[in-house]
């Protein structure tokens, strides 16, 4: 990590919303999801989220060598969006514990504040990470 990795960076993300980011999609092999409302899942509501955290700290990184992890999420989903809506997601770094990292999150889509919470991530060197990965696979399979 860069000496720049610092609390204080803030970013924001817009991102329209496609059909296919809606709850249907999430797990299309689910039927009780086929039958639920067309708006913005969460699950792709916290990929949004982690997107957004990721972005802001990329160019204090060694990337790609250097990488993050989301190791843990507290979000509110106080809104449904439809598609259509544009979505915009502000997050800023308030805390760095060595390796570890915190942000505060709002999202809105244009009419509510559809989120807000915390999101943590982890720094991790790529390679052994994939090497780690690659090693519990291997062990599963035995």
């Amino acid at each position: 990590m860069k000496d720049s990795l610092k609390p204080g960076i803030e970013y924001e993300l817009a991102y329209r919303v496609p059909e296919s980011k809606t709850v249907p999609h999430l797990y299309p092999e689910a039927p009780e999801f086929q039958v639920m409302p067309r708006v913005f899942a969460t699950g792709f509501m916290v990929g949004f989220i982690e997107w957004a955290c990721l972005l802001a700290i990329i160019p204090h990184l060694d990337w790609p060598a250097e990488q993050s992890v989301g190791t843990h999420v507290n979000l509110s989903h106080s809104a449904a969006t439809p598609p259509g809506l544009e979505v915009r997601a502000k997050v800023k770094l308030v805390e760095v514990d060595g390796r570890r990292l915190v942000f505060e999150v709002e999202a809105h889509d244009g009419v509510d504040v559809i989120c807000k919470g915390t999101h943590e991530r982890f720094l991790i060197n790529a390679a052994k990470f994939v090497g780690r990965v690659k090693s519990k696979a291997q062990a599963a399979q035995q």
